[in-house]
């Protein structure tokens, strides 16, 4: 088991034929991942990689069976993208895309939300399920089967913890990217419902960092829930200055409010470790495995 994505998935690459769509589709191919067609106005009767292009994501799914997207759309397009994913009747669409204009993202994920499809982003490295489907930018080899669950909002962050749980022995059931910007799809409450329904997840990992109440919102849920699984956290920005973006666009301080404190604090009352490091959240994973 895992979640969301698996050995079912089947999958349209929104870009396909742009310099990023095109690199990461050979990858996601190399990985095993089902991709089965690719989408670009304009470019329709191409093949990349082998896939066959199509000029709307309609004729893709007239054509291949397919319950994902993944969007590598540049930014002012990229609100069209997703709602033609979204309209065809896809289940899951990863949006990729950076600095999409706020408003419309909020406008594709209510449409979304109406419709009952599940968006990752934007602005996410993506999601695995190691061993059996990669919709993203991650590095896949530093991922390896396993029962811990992660949620993150940072990429590289991701990719550096998941390869410490791998050494550690630690192997990942699910890792995905919430997003970095300050609205995103999937939330770590949501995350979190889906990692303690999965059988095969035994611990979660969450990796958050300063900007927005997110992670304060998934402690009170965890607390309020109590939570069935062990969940070890970790926070980046702990000496990021007030008023001044660091990375990504939702990781900003607004006075009193994201701050990586406050964030600490929350996780610690509701009995969540927080690792001081990177390094130290494989340590923490495996004395919570211990002891459960």
């Amino acid at each position: 088991m895992a979640i969301l994505v698996g050995s079912g998935t089947k999958a349209i690459v929104q870009g396909i034929t742009g310099r990023q769509g095109s690199f990461h589709t050979k990858l996601m191919l190399d990985y095993g991942t089902k991709i089965v067609a690719g989408v670009t106005p304009g470019k329709g009767g191409q093949e990349v990689h082998g896939v066959p292009v199509y000029d709307t994501v309609r004729e893709a799914l007239a054509e291949h069976d397919a319950n994902a997207s993944i969007v590598f759309v540049p930014a002012r397009f990229a609100k069209e993208a997703v709602m033609e994913a979204i309209e065809a009747g896809l289940e899951l669409v990863v949006v990729i895309t950076e600095h999409i204009p706020v408003r419309d993202t909020i406008e594709f994920l209510a449409h979304a939300r109406r419709e009952g499809v599940t968006i990752i982003g934007p602005n996410t490295p993506g999601i695995i399920t190691p061993g059996e489907c990669k919709l993203g930018v991650m590095p896949g080899h530093v991922f390896e089967r396993g029962p811990v669950g992660m949620v993150s909002r940072s990429g590289t962050l991701t990719y550096e913890i998941a390869s410490q749980l791998t050494r550690a022995g630690l192997g990942q059931s699910t890792c995905l990217g919430i997003g970095g910007d300050p609205v995103v799809g999937l939330t770590f409450t949501e995350v979190l419902d889906m990692f303690e329904k999965d059988p095969e997840t035994e611990a979660v990992v969450i990796v958050g960092e300063i900007g927005g109440n997110l992670e304060e919102l998934a402690a009170n849920y965890i607390e309020e829930r109590a939570y069935g699984k062990p969940v070890v956290a970790f926070i980046a920005g702990r000496t990021a200055p007030p008023g001044k973006r660091m990375g990504h666009a939702g990781a900003i301080i607004m006075g009193r409010a994201g701050t990586a404190e406050s964030k600490i604090e929350a996780f610690k009352r509701v009995g969540v470790p927080v690792a001081r490091t990177p390094r130290e959240v494989a340590s923490l994973v495996a004395e919570k495995l211990k002891k459960g």
